[in-house]
């Protein structure tokens, strides 16, 4: 989920190839758009085969098809990132008549990415995807040598304007419900502490954790807000290690970036309570309070039918919660809010839902998130009541890019935030 999303894997000898073909003749079942997330793809859509390690093999393309390739950091069945991202591709395989899907799991970025790129390319994919940060100078790089081949890659901020797009969203939204939803926990249960296992020090988790601790802060005032950076994006064992360390410093509700359901295992055996993201699956237990998560599917076959109509610019696409593409685990139609909140305050639970219809309506979004006035953990005005952040503010550290800088660049923690700002490489 964007600045970044820098996912550091195995190596490519780990990867695994699974691939599928579906035709007109498959049944959409809107898996990938369903609130809920986890519908089940028809057979033609679900994967054939599977090749490992040094016996990597690239699939063939299906003459007479259009033919989609997706290039996965995780585990396509992962209960978080890769997974929702895999079920989008399955809803597209699904909803375009005469489409072939591909995908590569576990692709390490870096050098290694590129080559699979390459040979997805080679192949002749009409449509490639890569879905982490580290992807995007490597695509680039592809997407030169191809350019009848289109490209989309996830969370960065390049494109040529040609053949190589850039697209995210703003889970910053789902993430302040969350933090509402987290304070009004802690506060109900007299313990005004929040945890945040951040990934890595990156502008997506700064954004990300200060979205929550915003939303924190409209149903707890008093509550402070902890951070680890655990500098992986799949790892259970180093998600459950840094969720224990949270809750062992006192934090009453937990929140997690990374892709794992582990901080709800975590938050179960110490009695206390979690929020997972990614995908609704993850919020697995009684101890999840909820989970902001992707509907991939429909913004997937929006760009699909552009690259196949020969309509899409490839430039940087940015949406909110009005897209549908995303949600809130127990406030979407037909789900049931959790255990551990549905006996939070009912003006609490009011605000919450009145802010969501408000996002998806298309009337509160990222930019009323980040609505002034706004104060750093420092105290100090980082933006005026009534101002508001802009999009490069969002996206990037100072300065942020050459044509695309930024003035209140996100490079700070919000107030209530107890940790120290991670320190800049070069």
């Amino acid at each position: 989920m964007a600045a970044s999303r820098s996912r550091l894997l195995p190596l490519l000898a780990t990867a695994v190839l699974i691939f599928g073909a579906c035709s007109s003749a498959s049944t959409p079942s809107g898996s990938g758009a369903a609130p809920s997330g986890s519908g089940s793809a028809s057979a033609a859509c679900a994967g054939t085969g599977a090749k490992a390690g040094a016996n990597l093999q690239i699939p063939e393309v299906e003459a007479g098809k259009f033919n989609v390739a997706m290039v996965l950091i995780g585990p396509h069945d992962d209960g978080g990132w890769s997974q929702a991202h895999y079920e989008g591709l399955q809803y597209l395989c699904q909803t375009m008549p005469d489409s072939h899907i591909a995908y590569v799991e576990l692709v390490p970025e870096g050098a290694d990415s590129e080559q699979v790129f390459r040979s997805l390319s080679r192949k002749g994919f009409n449509f490639i995807v890569g879905t982490s940060f580290g992807y995007m100078e490597y695509m680039a790089n592809v997407a030169k040598e191809f350019p009848a081949i289109t490209y989309l890659h996830l969370t960065g901020y390049k494109s040529n304007g040609t053949n190589f797009g850039n697209f995210f969203g703003a889970v910053e939204d789902m993430k302040y419900l969350a933090g509402m939803l987290a304070g009004s926990r802690a506060k109900k249960d007299g313990n005004p502490k929040i945890g945040y296992m951040a990934t890595f020090p990156i502008p997506e988790e700064l954004r990300l954790g200060n979205a929550i601790m915003r939303g924190v802060k409209q149903t707890c005032p008093e509550c402070t807000m902890d951070v680890r950076f655990i500098n992986t994006w799949h790892d259970p064992q180093k998600e459950r290690e840094a969720a224990d360390s949270l809750f062992a410093a006192g934090a009453d509700v937990v929140f997690t970036g990374a892709d794992t359901p582990a901080v709800a295992d975590a938050a179960q055996a110490k009695g206390k309570w979690a929020v997972t993201y990614d995908h609704p699956t993850s919020c697995k237990n009684d101890a999840c309070l909820t989970a902001p998560y992707w509907i991939w599917g429909p913004e997937y076959v929006r760009i699909a039918k552009q690259v196949q109509a020969k309509t899409y610019k490839a430039g940087y696409e940015y949406f909110d919660a009005d897209s549908k593409a995303m949600g809130l685990y127990g406030f979407m139609d037909g789900q049931t809010p959790q255990k551990g909140v549905a006996d939070l305050p009912a003006e609490d639970l009011a605000k919450v839902k009145d802010t969501l219809a408000k996002m998806l309506a298309g009337s509160f979004g990222r930019f009323d998130v980040f609505a002034g006035p706004i104060k750093d953990n420092k105290g100090k005005e980082l933006l005026a009541a009534g101002a508001k952040l802009e999009q490069s503010d969002l996206d990037q550290f100072p300065p942020g890019a050459p044509g695309n800088t930024c003035k209140v660049c996100m490079y700070w923690w919000a107030d209530g935030i107890t940790a120290d700002l991670p320190k800049l490489t070069p």
